[in-house]
């Protein structure tokens, strides 16, 4: 049970980043993002990249309410869902966001 309750706490702080992104905010939470200067970050659509991540983030919040959930109901079959899940969702998310300069903008 102390890892399920460990698991919802870890959720939260996902949770809140996931919806401030989605609101087109906090670009400062992207990795490698925010490292770029000032003219580089101008090449970008940060609103886009910002809802993207937001969505990749509620995506890995579905995975770790399942990790918790199978701590509850003593359910592995959750815990594997959870992690395919996860898995998927960092490939996918390695893959389409490195690819064909999706978050550029268009001169």
């Amino acid at each position: 049970m102390a890892g399920a309750i460990t698991n919802f706490i870890i959720l939260i702080p996902f949770l809140v980043f996931a919806i401030m992104l989605l609101r087109g905010k906090g670009a400062f939470l992207i990795a490698g993002y925010n490292t770029k200067s000032a003219e580089e970050k101008a090449k970008y659509d940060e609103v886009a990249l910002c809802k993207f991540m937001g969505k990749v983030m509620l995506g890995i919040c579905v995975s770790i309410f399942l990790w918790g959930l199978s701590d509850v109901f003593h359910n592995q079959l959750l815990f594997m869902i959870g992690m395919v899940l996860f898995t998927g969702i960092i490939v996918f998310t390695l893959v389409y966001s490195n690819t064909g300069n999706r978050f550029r903008k268009e001169n």
